[in-house]
């Protein structure tokens, strides 16, 4: 199949390859970018928490990062903490899941009382503080990236869009950026018309409610789960 990988750098260019190794010709063209942000954020804390690869990117080039990384770190899932242990965090966990597994984790893992930093984006969803203080577990949420949004679709998109089969869509910003940068280039329809494979239920909304009808779902949140369904 020819397929569709919008997602940020260096993750689309990762997907592309895996895509290409299982015999499918793969289309990169992301349409967000990360964009760190020097958050501050106080202490002491217990542990790090993360819910994306991109916050331990953007973690890295912080002047407290040496502090951080002393700490234990809890991700939502294996490629945030294989982006954890690459940014120099040891003693990292993962709950292999979404955000409930990860606040099974942590409520098993951390005292009640203890006070935890969460390194996330602007653009997140669910209330990981408010679940964790049912738990009698603080939170502090730091701010460090942002995902920005392409302001059209890539030249080189546009010229194979009615060339492809599928897309890949790891998240609802991803799957609303190409639906109306594809809209505001006369190509919706053949957007709609693709078969998508999507990480979440959440992300599967947003196509079925712009008019799109072959998709699939992962049984899981994660790329291995996903590519299974290709």
């Amino acid at each position: 199949m020819r397929l569709l990988v919008t997602r940020p750098e260096p993750d689309a260019a990762r997907t592309a390859r895996a895509l290409r190794e299982r015999g499918h010709d793969a289309v990169a063209a992301p349409l967000l970018r990360m964009e760190p942000i020097a958050a501050e954020f106080g202490g002491p804390f217990a542990a790090v928490v993360t819910t994306s690869a991109n916050a331990a990117r953007a973690i890295m080039s912080h002047a407290r990062i040496s502090e951080l990384t002393a700490l234990p770190l809890l991700a939502v899932g294996a490629r945030s903490a294989d982006a954890a242990r690459a940014a120099g965090f040891v003693d990292v966990r993962s709950a292999d899941g979404a955000l409930p597994e990860l606040v099974r984790l942590i409520a098993g893992e951390v005292q009640r009382g203890a006070q935890l930093l969460y390194l996330a984006g602007e653009d997140r969803a669910g209330d990981l503080a408010g679940d964790l203080a049912r738990h009698g577990i603080a939170v502090e949420t730091a701010v460090i990236y942002r995902v920005a949004a392409a302001d059209a679709l890539p030249g080189e998109l546009a010229a194979v869009i009615q060339t492809l089969e599928g897309a890949l869509h790891y998240s609802r910003r991803s799957a609303k950026t190409l639906l109306r940068l594809a809209e505001r280039a006369g190509l919706l329809a053949p957007v709609l018309g693709l078969t998508h494979y999507c990480l979440s239920e959440e992300i599967a909304r947003v196509l079925r409610a712009a008019g799109a009808t072959r998709i699939h779902v992962s049984a899981r949140p994660d790329e291995t789960a996903l590519l299974s369904l290709i």
